[in-house]
């Protein structure tokens, strides 16, 4: 079932977008050369606990997962995709790294994603993220009323393909309310003007991913929950938390 969101509940689910927002800044500063994965979730930790706010992600086990997920965040490094799960690896000069944050306060989630570079830049991973962020943008743009869903779906495509980026096959974003994921499916394709029609108060979470490779192959890691490239190109992955209203799309987990 869909809920739509009146304008207090879009107010709480913003206070959590703020909060989400912090998280990923405080990772960002910590990320460097030589820090491990583990350190940028307890960068994110140190957030939530100080605005009081619980992870949607600890412990979150979807029929997928073989085990609870471990983490606050998602570290999805180089050629993964995402879910990555932060371990002890260090980081190196040059990684793509593509983190993912939730934040639930006084019962309503934010959720969002940022990928940047650690070190020397390489120009395709600056393109690649370049690409995806104009992905997100366009699906934002699309989120108004009167809108269908294949209408943000489109959006991102035609950036994709744009790009000559793939996108891994069935993963995509979701609504977004009192629990992180909730109907409808976000897809990342889709036909335009077809789809779950947009109306006022309905939030969603808009996340591109993007693989340079160009093809939309995927394969998982043993621990069941990260997802990599299946010809080891590099990936980057963005995402924000958006309400349709009457005034156009709002994003809520801007800083």
């Amino acid at each position: 079932m869909v809920e739509f969101k009146t304008g207090s509940a879009l107010e709480a689910m913003r206070e959590a977008g703020r909060v989400v927002a912090r998280a990923l800044a405080a990772v960002r500063e910590a990320a460097d050369v030589g820090v491990s994965l583990r350190e940028l979730d307890e960068a994110a930790r140190a957030v939530l606990a100080e605005a009081g706010a619980r992870s949607p992600f600890l412990g979150y086990q979807p029929r997928f997962a073989p085990t609870p997920f471990p983490a606050v965040i998602c570290t999805s490094v180089n050629d993964a995709v995402v879910h990555g799960v932060p371990t002890d690896h260090r980081l190196r000069d040059g990684d793509l790294v593509s983190v993912d944050c939730g934040a639930e306060l006084d019962g309503w989630t934010g959720d969002a994603a940022t990928s940047f570079t650690v070190g020397t830049p390489r120009p395709a991973d600056l393109a690649l993220i370049s690409a995806t962020q104009k992905a997100l943008e366009a699906g934002i743009a699309a989120a108004v009323v009167g809108n269908r869903m294949g209408d943000i779906s489109h959006a991102i495509d035609t950036v994709a393909r744009s790009a000559r980026c793939g996108m891994p096959a069935h993963f995509g974003g979701h609504g977004i309310g009192r629990r992180m994921h909730e109907d409808p499916p976000v897809p990342n394709r889709g036909r335009p003007g077809r789809g779950f029609p947009l109306r006022p108060g309905l939030a969603l979470a808009i996340e591109p991913m993007f693989m340079a490779g160009g093809g939309d192959d995927y394969r998982v890691d043993p621990d069941g929950w990260t997802l990599r490239t299946a010809d080891g190109s590099r990936a980057a992955h963005v995402e924000h938390t958006v309400a349709v209203t009457e005034d156009g799309p709002r994003v809520l987990t801007l800083p």
